[in-house]
């Protein structure tokens, strides 16, 4: 069983800062690439940023002059730092995960769900 557990999410202020972490846990060989994405009420869910093995990120354009996707491999955690929230940025983050429990057969894999929300 694999599983992805999001923490950092919470009120922030605009124009505030947060950092969310996901880590992923259980009988894992190996991990692809590692992402975030979020959903506001009454909106389909979107990618927010995504990060390969080696680390090659990529960013939506509402969010990537103030965010950072990074990843620990060894710890198998990803974290997502964002800075000048603004009210959009509210939403619920789910982080994911491709990961390979045996060589080769990858599965794509999700977090519950952290809820940030962005109000003064």
């Amino acid at each position: 069983q694999v599983q992805l557990v999001e923490s950092g999410g919470g009120l922030v202020q605009p124009g505030g800062s947060l950092r969310l972490s996901c880590a992923a846990s259980g009988t894992i060989f190996s991990i692809n690439e590692m992402g975030w994405y979020r959903q506001a009420p009454g909106k389909q869910r979107e990618l927010v940023a995504r990060i390969t093995s080696s680390g090659i990120a990529n960013y939506a354009d509402s969010v990537k002059d103030r965010s950072t996707i990074s990843r620990d491999n060894a710890k198998n955690t990803v974290y997502l730092q964002m800075s000048s929230l603004k009210p959009e940025d509210t939403a619920v983050y789910y982080c994911n995960a491709v990961i390979a429990v045996v060589s080769g057969r990858y599965s794509q894999y999700w977090g519950p769900g952290t809820q940030v929300t962005v109000s003064s």
